[in-house]
């Protein structure tokens, strides 16, 4: 009997997680017509269909039966190539980064890393910028992204990209300024976003009032989409029912963010392959 492929198994499980064709085909690195002919040979060999075909992609039960196993088939293979391929790399590895990288894509790609180095035991923790800075200092990280309002000078930095700020409010609303005073929704001090908005209104001369605080991502982004402000965050992190604003108002213009990812030293082999990766990843 045959057996199962492991290249159709990770084309299985991606289009299980993503619910599309071609975000999956994304992820492996493929065609879309590669993804779908992996996927014909699966149902061929099972003998029953493992997706309902739809604007999403959902699981029908019996391929809900067999992610299970082709979940702990792929480990195992995953598990075996690096253990001989990858030799060094093993161990536990503390990771801080900021909450709204984490919410919007970096944890998908520490999900992709983990799947492939099984062997690290990677601890990962969200923080304000500047907090982050200074537990790193304190060497309670191994590896930090953080995001600059200028590039960091530090003996072992990688600059992941830079980008500049957006006025971000919520599409087909007019905000309204009360008293002619701007309402923000931002996170507490300390924050680097924070921080860069008030000194541009301050600048520009313009009267402003924090509505909404919070450290929580999720929670300012649900402000904003209720009306109680304008935020600020990078173009790339602009989610759904949310649009830059920054040319349509009497706004004044951001500086740029400088993402980097900082690290102690160069030696220890899993730091490095984790820097790498999420530097290739992200830039």
């Amino acid at each position: 009997m045959v057996g199962f492929d492991a290249f159709t198994l990770e084309c299985f499980l991606a289009i299980a997680e993503k619910g599309s064709f071609t975000q999956a085909a994304d992820k492996v690195g493929r065609t879309q017509s590669a993804i779908s002919q992996q996927i014909a040979k699966l149902e061929l060999q099972l003998g029953k269909p493992v997706f309902i075909r739809g604007k999403k992609f959902t699981l029908t039960p019996e391929g809900e039966a067999f992610a299970s196993y082709a979940r702990q088939i792929v480990k195992l293979n995953h598990e075996a190539l690096d253990l001989f391929r990858n030799p060094d790399l093993q161990g536990e590895v503390s990771f801080g980064l900021p909450e709204d990288f984490a919410s919007t894509f970096l944890f998908s790609v520490l999900k992709d890393y983990i799947d492939i180095h099984p062997r690290i035991l990677l601890n990962v923790e969200c923080d304000l910028t500047l907090n982050l800075f200074e537990r790193f200092k304190r060497k309670e990280f191994d590896l930090v992204l953080v995001k600059m309002s200028k590039p960091i000078e530090y003996a072992n930095c990688i600059e992941v990209y830079s980008e500049s700020l957006e006025w971000v409010g919520k599409k087909n609303t007019l905000w309204k300024e009360q008293n002619q005073t701007l309402p923000l929704v931002l996170s507490p001090h300390p924050c680097v976003y924070r921080t860069m908005a008030i000194n541009s209104l301050k600048q520009y001369n313009k009267k402003w009032r924090i509505t909404f605080s919070s450290h929580s991502y999720a929670g300012k982004i649900a402000a904003v989409k209720a009306g109680m402000g304008i935020t600020v965050m990078p173009r790339n992190m602009i989610p759904e029912e949310l649009e830059a604003i920054s040319g349509e108002h009497d706004l004044p213009n951001l500086d740029g963010i400088h993402i980097s990812l900082l690290k102690h030293d160069s030696v220890n082999p899993a730091v490095n392959s984790i820097e790498k990766f999420i530097s290739d990843k992200l830039k």
